[in-house]
């Protein structure tokens, strides 16, 4: 055991450890505009992430080809997971997204999913030992991951549910997918997203009657504000407007440790979790936000490193499917907030506060940390209890 312990990257340890101190400061800042409403919150991201260090660490000791021996039954039981809060869940922020766990946290099984669905796919692609061909792989795949999709769309929950599908992406990508195929699907991609900006602006006032009369206008005070920020209502637009006027008001080095005006008036709502980089943003300026992002490019650096270095095809597959929802995350939450992405509710990784978000990050981090600790063994699979009963009769 302490072999392995020694084998886990250093840099990940320290850069997390960072992340640590930063998150708590910057909750801590984050609720002082109603200190009654968050008490506390500190201390429980100071125990939520003791918690996740200990899972990372145990996760990084376990043999990650043992967890890939099992990944439809994981996979099935995230189904359920993902089913039941669809009917039974708690609704938090406009989402019927969570299971609440007394005196503890509350899970959201759509976060739960992300490594579920990385460990699925992987699973399956590591026994792929040809190029991906596109009725006998590719459409298995989406079909695996477009069920889950739905079913998180269904919820309200369109941030997590896209992570869905760029992990999907990226693990086709290092899956090796035929170049025709991937042009196939980029173009796909291309056509839909630009199909759909425009129909949404073309056809604005049919979508806004549809909408309001299915009880799903909530769709339109996430998209107006991203594709039509002059005709979003004033409600619609109130978060990403502020936020913009926050992070202006920040400047190079930013106002001080709680002295942010918009922040510290709470005109900036949920500045603990979805927000925290808009406390970053006006309190320490372009060159603390600077700071973040350079640690983020590290720690991806450090993960895709992990990969290149990987004996074997399971590690990769892996790891990229973690990279690539570690970018979607980050991309999606900074950007939202300079108007480059649609606000969902999606966390900004290791900083924001939450229980379940920050636990799910972590196991990824010790799933690459396992990669990089069981590398020695380069065989695509363990060997079976077959196997090992045949070579101790032979030896015999």
């Amino acid at each position: 055991m302490l072999q392995k312990l020694k084998k886990i990257d250093s840099t990940i340890i320290w850069i997390l450890c960072f992340f640590m101190l930063a998150s708590i400061l910057l909750i801590h800042s984050g609720i002082q505009y109603s200190p009654e409403k968050f008490a506390g919150s500190e201390m429980k991201m100071v125990i939520y992430y003791l918690l996740s260090f200990a899972a990372l660490v145990v996760t990084s000791l376990i043999h990650y080809k043992l967890i890939l021996k099992y990944y439809w039954y994981i996979y099935g039981a995230g189904i359920l997971l993902l089913v039941y809060v669809s009917f039974f869940g708690k609704v938090l922020n406009g989402s019927r997204g969570w299971i609440s766990i007394p005196h503890l946290f509350n899970v959201q099984p759509a976060e739960v999913f992300k490594i579920i669905l990385i460990i699925t796919l992987g699973g399956i692609l590591m026994k792929q030992n040809k190029k991906l061909t596109f009725w006998a792989n590719v459409i298995p795949l989406s079909l695996v991951t477009l069920l889950p999709f739905a079913l998180v769309m269904k919820t309200n929950d369109m941030g997590n549910a896209l992570s869905y599908l760029v992990i999907l992406i990226g693990m086709l990508w290092i899956g090796d997918i035929k170049n025709r195929h991937a042009l196939i699907i980029l173009l796909l991609i291309a056509a839909l997203s630009i199909g759909g900006i425009k129909s949404y602006i073309t056809f604005h006032d049919q979508i806004t009657t549809y909408l309001s009369n299915t009880e799903k206008g909530h769709w339109l005070d996430r998209i107006d504000p991203w594709l039509l920020p002059e005709e979003a209502g004033k409600d619609a637009s109130y978060h990403t407007r502020n936020a913009k006027i926050a992070i202006a008001s920040g400047g190079l080095l930013g106002k001080g440790y709680k002295q942010g005006t918009m922040v510290q008036t709470g005109y900036v709502p949920y500045t603990y979790s979805d927000s925290i980089i808009i406390v970053a943003a006006e309190e320490f300026g372009f060159l603390g936000v600077s700071l973040l992002l350079f640690l983020y490019f590290i720690l991806i650096y450090r993960l895709i490193y992990i990969g290149l270095e990987c004996g074997n095809k399971a590690g990769p597959i892996l790891i990229v499917g973690i990279v690539a929802m570690f970018i979607y995350q980050i991309f999606e939450n900074v950007g939202m907030f300079i108007g480059l992405m649609p606000l969902t509710g999606i966390t900004l990784p290791f900083l924001s506060f939450g229980g379940s978000s920050l636990l799910i990050n972590m196991l990824c981090i010790g799933v690459v940390l396992s990669i990089k600790v069981n590398d020695e063994v380069t065989d695509d699979m363990l060997p079976s209890t077959e196997s090992l009963q045949l070579s101790k009769r032979t030896v015999l």
